[in-house]
């Protein structure tokens, strides 16, 4: 398990204006936004660690703001404004000076949080003689650096107990929609993240109904609490997050901790905690390898473009990366044999396209092929009759499984057979049906 902590945004799009002006965007290598912006706060004369001090916050202040998507959660189609009064004073063309320039360079992926928050800190300051705040005081820093403090010592001496993240890693993936609809049946750190927003948000409005399970599987449980969600903020109620209810709930859960705010409630470690790394690549084993390969599989195996390996394995293997590549080629992606979310997004919708346009020649009279959705407790339809029909075989000939009745709900006697099954042959016994477990399902129903 890892951390989704800050990635340091090689760019950053600022809006020239206040959120709501008509006014462009420009996107800016962030290293240099923050030198525009310190070079016009501060002075190059001022004290070494003063200058330190006012460059951190500066760049805890702007990951804030992008860590949490805080504008793209209010529907804008930018990280930050130029606007002082909203966020930090951006000059387009600014010159910067050499000195601040310096101390640019090696601060720039550093960040201030605050006791066991992940989040960045929302680092208020003002000038300190015009304008005073309950933030830093960037003419105060000056005072207390000549006092021989150090840029840590000023910081805590404003925000209290803070510390500073060193050497941040940088990256391009920082908004976290998945890039297509989360609805039941999806699977990933993302629906995890979904429900503890939503059980989050639920307290400040009791009529959501609480998601019990914080599993990466959206359940029936889960749309439930989705609709709810809809329903109150006037959005099409159809249990499906789309982008629009994507940030929506992140505006909501933003909201409701305060996280733009210097005493926000902030982001536990808990509530950032990954169960999938970020990016898939060589090497890496588990669950949602499998998935992959065999999403890899069914993909290349009707589209001759693709070159084909059989990758019956939970292993991320030099085949798997070859076939990645080709995929990310073909569609126009960065060829890096890594899968990150566009890569992911990607496959996942060629996937359901494939499934549509098989030739019904590889059908026999039960669909063999998994129906690209996790199926769990409570779902209905046509995918859980050939679940129960691939289970009802099993057990009519082995008595190896509970059992089921086909009715096409996937009732908590489906759910006994699948993990009976699952016990059985060493997959994780959670009574959810992915690629792995379907796979060997329709492997057991065909050898009885």
């Amino acid at each position: 398990m890892a951390i989704r902590t800050p990635l340091i945004p090689t760019e950053i799009i600022v809006h020239l204006g206040a959120p709501d002006e008509a006014a462009r965007n420009i996107t800016v290598p962030f290293i240099e936004y923050i030198k525009n912006v310190a070079s016009g706060e501060i002075y190059p004369n001022w004290p070494l660690d003063a200058i330190k001090a006012n460059v951190l916050a500066q760049i805890s202040f702007a990951l804030n703001r992008v860590y949490n998507e805080w504008y793209p959660s209010k529907g804008y189609e930018f990280d930050i404004t130029n606007n002082p009064n909203y966020d930090q004073s951006f000059v387009e063309d600014r010159q910067f000076f050499e000195t601040i320039s310096h101390v640019v360079d090696n601060l720039f992926n550093d960040y201030i949080v605050k006791d066991d928050q992940v989040q960045p800190l929302f680092a208020m300051y003002c000038d300190g003689k015009k304008v005073t705040c309950d933030g830093l005081s960037q003419w105060g820093t000056v005072t207390l650096a000549n006092q021989g403090l150090g840029p840590l010592e000023i910081l805590k001496h404003y925000y209290g107990n803070v510390k500073i993240i060193y050497n941040a890693p940088t990256g391009d993936d920082i908004k976290t929609y998945p890039g297509f609809p989360v609805e039941l049946g999806t699977a990933g750190d993302f629906v995890r993240m979904l429900k503890i927003q939503l059980n989050r948000i639920g307290q400040n409005y009791p009529a959501i109904p609480i998601i019990t399970n914080e599993s990466p599987y959206f359940t029936v449980e889960t749309e439930k609490a989705v609709k709810k969600f809809q329903e109150i903020f006037d959005l099409e109620v159809n249990g499906i997050v789309d982008k629009a209810t994507w940030y929506k709930i992140k505006y909501l859960y933003n909201a409701v901790k305060k996280i733009s705010d210097l005493y926000s409630e902030g982001i536990s470690i808990d509530e950032a905690t990954l169960i999938f790394k970020r990016n898939l690549e060589l090497g890496d084993t588990g669950n949602y390898i499998y998935v992959l390969n065999y999403l890899l599989n069914v993909v290349s195996y009707f589209d001759s473009d693709l070159p084909f390996f059989d990758l019956k394995t939970p292993t991320f293997t030099e085949n798997t990366k070859q076939l990645v590549m080709a995929f990310q080629n073909k569609y126009g992606l960065p060829t890096t044999g890594v899968v990150n979310a566009s890569t992911w997004a990607a496959l996942k919708t060629d996937y359901i396209q494939t499934l549509k346009n098989i030739p019904r020649e590889y059908f026999t009279s039960l669909n063999k092929f998994y129906p690209g959705r996790f199926l769990s407790e409570g779902m209905t339809g046509d995918d859980i009759i050939n679940l129960q029909n691939f289970l009802y075989i099993i057990c009519d000939k082995t008595k190896s499984i509970p059992g089921v009745i086909v009715n096409g709900i996937f009732d908590n006697l489906t759910e006994q057979s699948v993990k009976s099954i699952q016990k059985k042959y060493n997959f994780e016994e959670n009574g959810v049906v992915g690629p792995a477990t379907w796979q060997k399902i329709v492997e057991l129903s065909k050898e009885v």
